[in-house]
């Protein structure tokens, strides 16, 4: 499994390549004699590999041209397992040189180069990822655009990053797309596009009826809005009173309407009266007699007998 870092710079690598080139999985690999041998002397799990790597499923092929190569290097350690590899696991792509035609099988560079870019116009027209362990192979593959290249080495599989050839047309194609932006103008939003057609359905239906007359501009409305409602979540609730007090209040009242009712003396209202005591006063008359006068101003009545009785 590749590192953490390496394995998100091979991700944010591969999606450029699907938004700028067109690849989409599963990626077609094209895999040259060098690769699958030192893969299999690795004792590498390939496919496993190339999935972790490109962040996808994968498509492996071979040329004809290439399994010719490693029959011939059948002698070598490990070749006749990666040749069962390839007939097994491997879809073999036609690359167009037959043996007939050619007595000896071409090179890895003519190969190649010949099926990633059959017009040789340095476009990769079927979108292959090419996984090559020649040195000169990948040079020559760097100057096809959109071309992603993988490769081990120490057992270790590497991507390489996005060449200068790919990386300036990428560039130029987003600039394109920017400036096509800029020159389109403001699209409307949809909901002024309804007014406006509803607008002029108003307009036109006011044509047909008005009589044939001088021209004269007509007032826009402005659009009265209503008064905002605040925020139902903002808005303190009404404090609703308790049960027990409503009631506590309610029943007196109701007592009292039906004691009211019923003719009958209410304690309530009518209070009591305080029955006022009369002070009374000695008064000394002529006679010598004393007499009780109450300060009301009432008759005066003796209240004692001279001692000369």
């Amino acid at each position: 499994m590749p590192r953490a870092k390496r394995a998100k710079q091979y991700r944010k690598l591969m999606e450029q390549f699907s938004m700028s080139f067109g690849f989409r999985e599963p990626y077609q690999v094209l895999v040259d004699a060098d690769f699958i041998a030192e893969a299999n002397k690795c004792k590498m799990d390939l496919i496993r590999r190339l999935e972790d790597t490109l962040h996808g499923q994968v498509k492996p092929m071979i040329t004809q041209c290439s399994m010719r190569h490693l029959y011939d290097r059948k002698s070598e350690p490990g070749v006749e397992a990666a040749i069962e590899q390839a007939k097994t696991q491997f879809e073999r792509r036609r690359c167009g040189h037959h043996p007939d035609e050619y007595p000896e099988p071409l090179s890895a560079l003519e190969c190649i180069h010949s099926v990633v870019a059959p017009k040789d116009n340095g476009v990769n027209k079927h979108r292959y990822v090419c996984a090559i362990n020649d040195e000169a192979l990948r040079a020559s593959l760097r100057q096809v655009t959109g071309t992603p290249l993988v490769f081990i080495r120490r057992s270790v599989m590497i991507m390489e990053p996005m060449a200068t050839i790919s990386a300036k047309v990428r560039s130029k194609d987003e600039r394109s797309k920017f400036r096509a932006e800029l020159k389109t103008p403001a699209g409307k939003r949809k909901r002024d596009d309804d007014e406006d057609s509803d607008d002029n359905d108003e307009n036109e239906g006011k044509a047909t009826t008005k009589p044939a007359g001088p021209d004269k501009p007509e007032n826009k409305k402005k659009k009265s809005y209503g008064r905002k409602e605040p925020n139902p979540l903002a808005v303190k609730k009404k404090q609703t009173k308790p049960a027990s007090e409503d009631q506590h209040s309610k029943t007196p009242k109701v007592t009292e309407a039906a004691v009211a009712e019923e003719g009958g003396p209410t304690e309530t209202h009518k209070r009591k009266r305080r029955r006022r005591q009369k002070k009374k006063s000695n008064v000394v008359t002529t006679n010598g007699e004393t007499a009780a006068t109450s300060n009301d101003g009432g008759d005066a009545e003796p209240s004692a007998v001279g001692a000369g009785d």
